[in-house]
């Protein structure tokens, strides 16, 4: 720990000997991490694979790599702007009074990114950071440790470590790492582990973002076309075997579609990942033997399973992508986030029942309805709480740099992404000039308003109402 302080010390005299960096000093970080990132691209896709076992080179560049250049490319085009201050209006009181707020860097931020998406999830937060005008320091995971220790070695060749830094390390290392003194901290990870994060940060009365995840529901509705809605959840649960934080974690249909249903995700993922190379492996035994166990437990309360590739694909992953039916609603696969490939399908009667089930659950990270019935749309949309909504697809709210990405409740506080990722990690600060009415100084600012009090204040109070 006084290894770290001394290290965080050093990056705050930095952040000190220059708190207002120029716009085309941050333009300049972050294009460094758009070369770093063009340069490495393959290197980087090989150490994926190495961590994950099986995951393909196109997979990495679509999730990973294209959502880091565009997060670049928007921050390029917008930051200018964002950097404006903005006017306010002032009462008719304030006479010609000016008033306006002003974005200001922060100072160190402090970013904890997974190991699910390990290169997006440590570099998009970072380049809001770094467009804010702050220094970063980075503490990545330890479970995908070929690619965080790349990555580490990758931002010490392009960065002064005063700029961004990077520490690698164990769950103790995370530990002293949220306990340290940044002006924000960021954590993309689990429920269990957020709340440590955010009792460690309480020491400083650090400000924390919290991007969690919970289990993200999709909604079949009976106006929806079945085998449209089938290819688009079989994308966004088996994307990454389906270790996304916004996966569509469970399917709610009505009972009267439910087997044609299972039938076209049976054949979207038969059609998407006819190849065992196209199907990115568990991060870990511990992830694989994760997704067994709850396999088993809902099996052991009366669920059915159905695999979604044939036996001959099967065999060749270490877990065959399955649909789980019948499932109980207290069984663990129903209480936890699933992070896998596995997909249970519950029925409910209508739109008001499915609203009832989601809301007698902690807030999803992420929502997905499918239909043309724009009523029904309507009450999901008023009636649930979640961090985001796609309509007719999945996962693709995420990919919009203009929408803020975040949750709500259990799963998370804060946002970012585009303009919402700058103001996070910067201060908005209010900012008011004061001016009497036609220049006179009489009437300006608090004057009518000091002591001796008396008739003068009095009439001043009903001028105000």
């Amino acid at each position: 720990m006084n290894r770290f302080t001394l290290q965080l010390d050093e990056i705050k005299a930095a952040y000190a000997a220059e708190p207002n960096p120029s716009l085309e000093v941050r333009l300049e970080r972050i294009g460094r991490i758009e070369q770093m990132l063009e340069a490495n691209e393959e290197k980087i896709c090989k150490v994926l694979e190495a961590d994950f076992g099986v995951r393909h080179p196109l997979e990495s560049r679509l999730a990973e790599f294209q959502m880091v250049y565009q997060a670049c490319k928007y921050t390029r085009k917008h930051l200018k702007e964002w950097l404006k201050p903005t006017l306010v209006e002032t009462p008719l009181s304030m006479g010609a009074s000016h008033a306006w707020t002003q974005a200001q860097s922060i100072g160190v931020v402090g970013i904890m990114s997974p190991w699910n998406y390990p290169v997006q999830l440590a570099l998009t937060p970072a380049i809001a950071a770094l467009a804010a005008g702050n220094r970063v320091w980075l503490k990545p995971s330890e479970r995908s440790s070929r690619t965080s220790g790349f990555l580490a070695s990758l931002i010490q060749e392009y960065f002064h470590p005063t700029e961004f830094c990077v520490t690698t390390g164990d769950a103790q290392v995370a530990q002293s790492f949220a306990e340290l003194a940044f002006n924000h901290l960021f954590f993309t990870g689990s429920e269990s582990i957020g709340k440590k994060v955010m009792l460690a940060a309480a020491e400083h009365l650090t400000p924390v973002t919290l991007e969690l995840g919970g289990k993200s529901p999709a909604i079949i509705d009976t106006s929806a076309n079945l085998r449209d809605a089938a290819g688009s959840v079989i994308y966004g649960k088996l994307l990454n075997g389906g270790q996304t934080c916004i996966a569509p974690d469970y399917v709610l249909v009505q009972a009267s579609n439910r087997d044609a249903f299972i039938e076209q995700l049976q054949l979207a993922a038969q059609t998407q990942f006819s190849s065992p190379a196209q199907l990115t492996g568990p991060i870990d035994q511990e992830q694989l033997l994760r997704w067994q166990h709850l396999v088993r437990d809902a099996a052991d309360r009366g669920a059915q399973i159905i695999p979604l590739l044939d036996s001959q694909h099967s065999q060749s992953n270490p877990f065959a992508p399955v649909i789980l039916v019948d499932v109980s609603e207290d069984a663990l696969i129903m209480q936890e986030e699933i992070f896998g490939p596995i997909l249970p399908l519950l029925t409910v009667s209508d739109t008001l029942a499915a609203i009832e089930f989601i809301n007698r659950r902690p807030n999803p990270l992420g929502l997905y309805w499918f239909g043309k019935d724009k009523a029904n749309l309507q009450r999901v949309l008023d009636d649930t709480r979640s961090g985001g909504v796609t309509i007719n697809d999945t996962l693709l709210h995420v990919t919009v740099e203009g929408l803020p990405f975040g949750g709500i409740g259990a799963s998370g506080m804060g946002a970012y992404h585009g303009k919402a990722g700058f103001e996070t990690f910067s201060h908005r600060k209010s900012v008011l000039e004061v001016r009497g009415f036609f220049g006179l100084k009489l009437f300006s600012g608090t004057k009518l308003a000091r002591p001796p009090y008396g008739p003068r204040v009095e009439r001043l109070l009903r001028w105000l109402r």
